[in-house]
C-alpha cells in the first residue's frame, strides 16, 4: 500500500473500461473500502468530467491485444 490510503495496481494510468456502465478513461487509483475490504476502482473520463468508481473487478484494461 502506498502512504496515501491507495493501492498499487497495474492499471492505475491506464485506459480502462468499467464494465458495468461502459465509461472509459484513465484508472486514477485502486483503494481497500470497508471491513471486507471492497476494492474500488476510481476512473477519471476520458475528455474529462466528474470521477466515477465501480468494484475493481468490474474495470478492464484498453488496448490490450
Amino acid at each position: 500500500m502506498k502512504g496515501d490510503g491507495h493501492e498499487e495496481h497495474p492499471l492505475v494510468g491506464r485506459l480502462v473500461r468499467d464494465i458495468d456502465s461502459g465509461q472509459e478513461g484513465q484508472l486514477m487509483a485502486v483503494v481497500r473500502q470497508g471491513p471486507d475490504t471492497t476494492w474500488r476502482a476510481y476512473i477519471r473520463p476520458t475528455g474529462g468530467g466528474k470521477e466515477i468508481d465501480t468494484a475493481l473487478n468490474k474495470v478492464e484494461p484498453l488496448g490490450v491485444t
